[in-house]
């Protein structure tokens, strides 16, 4: 293939930079990987890199990965269900079971380029969505508002980074996060008053707000011997501008950073033909107030201590393999776990935002066309997972409503095409 187009390259950038990355929640609100052939393997990816989306799961397997360019896009479907139940007397109208599932289709992009320096360092540029939640109800939910409630968050990463090899057997690499944040939220009236919140007027239905901000990944991968590649990364905490039209809803007056990771991966050669990868990686989401501040918080919405989502920090397990079955034909298959980050006590802020699915089967496949360029595809089903709520529903006195819970269920699809070719 002809050397990338510099021109085509930014227009590609820029068409990613205005699509929609919503409702990209898969380990909690994080995608579960980044570029379609990690996600065909459950996005392992710290030590095996495939294609020019690699730094966003690692950096320095970008000089390993060499020259290529690669763009794709997600078909994303989450299915969710919620319900409120216990009420009895005059407030049985709270009672119900709701479908967040207005908006249940969404198309999320990705883009990479790398290029080669010389024989021992590359630059390239990553974009792609980092995560992100929806719900869209289709009625109002009467404990929160009068009109139809939801919200919808969504996380563009621009990503240019560079990796160096320091010998034939270890790399580096760093990426600068560039991140875009946009959110809204509607049917929330019940808590725009003085009594729930210290921004009154900032809490629900302001329209769409943005946020900026950036975060440094590091890599490393080593080869231990011909069969084994070991990879370490970590990404730090995204300081974010706040979201000012909601910062009587999220804590700190509208902060919502983007919380610490870190993971190690390893990847064998399990055959000529075979490849095995395991990544572990940590979510720190108790990092961030307004996810991880428990609902009833301890003051007003919008300050330090006001609610949150009352999310765990989550540890993810992404097992994979790829398979070469022919000289033009790989498989691929994987397995990704975490235990969801939302306690029992905690599902009623979380009709809002139900990220708890739990395991992820994954398939995938790339073919080597007659031009010698690539196309991948990769699904992904996350299998249903629900959780009762258990004194999750609280007066404003912040006492238990004794029986009344607010109960979350989801599963998801996603189907993903890309095409890349090397250079």
């Amino acid at each position: 293939m002809k050397k990338f187009n510099k021109s085509l390259m930014a227009g590609l950038v820029a068409a990613g930079m205005v699509a929609s990355f919503g409702a990209n929640a898969t380990n909690g609100y994080f995608a579960h990987g980044v570029g379609m052939k990690a996600k065909g393997m459950a996005g392992a990816g710290i030590a095996y890199g495939q294609d020019a989306l690699a730094a966003g799961t690692n950096p320095a397997n970008s000089v390993l990965v060499g020259g290529r360019i690669d763009f794709g896009v997600d078909l994303f479907k989450p299915v969710r269900t919620t319900s409120i139940t216990g009420f009895s007397g005059a407030y049985s109208s709270y009672n119900g079971s709701y479908s967040p599932n207005k908006d249940d289709m969404f198309l999320i992009p990705e883009f990479g380029y790398n290029s080669m320096i010389d024989n021992v360092s590359s630059w390239g540029v990553s974009v792609f969505g980092n995560g992100g939640m929806n719900t869209s109800y289709k009625k109002p939910i009467a404990w929160f508002g009068s009109t139809n409630a939801g919200v919808n968050l969504e996380q563009l990463y621009i990503a240019p980074n560079y990796s160096r090899k320091l010998n034939d057997k270890n790399a580096i690499g760093v990426a600068v996060n560039l991140i875009y944040q946009k959110f809204k939220a509607t049917g929330l009236q019940n808590f725009n008053d003085n009594a729930h919140t210290s921004h009154v007027g900032s809490v629900s239905d302001n329209g769409d707000d943005t946020s900026t901000g950036y975060s440094l990944r590091l890599g490393w991968t080593g080869t231990i011997n011909d069969m084994v590649t070991v990879g370490l990364t970590y990404q730090s905490k995204a300081d974010m501008k706040a979201f000012d039209k909601y910062k009587g809803l999220f804590a700190e007056n509208g902060k919502f950073d983007i919380p610490s990771t870190y993971g190690v991966g390893i990847a064998v050669k399990a055959s000529p033909r075979m490849n095995v990868a395991l990544d572990i990686t940590k979510i720190n989401y108790s990092e961030v107030k307004s996810i991880s501040n428990p609902n009833p918080g301890t003051n007003l919405l919008g300050t330090a201590g006001g609610s949150g989502f009352g999310w765990q920090d989550m540890t993810v397990y992404k097992l994979g393999f790829d398979y070469q079955y022919s000289d033009s034909l790989v498989l691929r298959a994987g397995w990704n776990h975490g235990d969801q980050p939302i306690p029992a006590n905690q599902t009623l802020f979380n009709l809002l935002a139900p990220g708890v699915v739990e395991d992820h089967l994954t398939l995938g496949a790339t073919w080597t066309l007659a031009n010698k360029a690539e196309l991948t595809v990769a699904y992904m089903h996350a299998f249903e997972k629900t959780v009762n709520g258990s004194q999750s529903i609280r007066d404003n006195s912040g006492n238990v409503i004794s029986g009344a819970e607010a109960n979350l269920k989801m599963s998801q699809d996603s189907l993903g095409v890309a095409y890349g070719w090397k250079f």
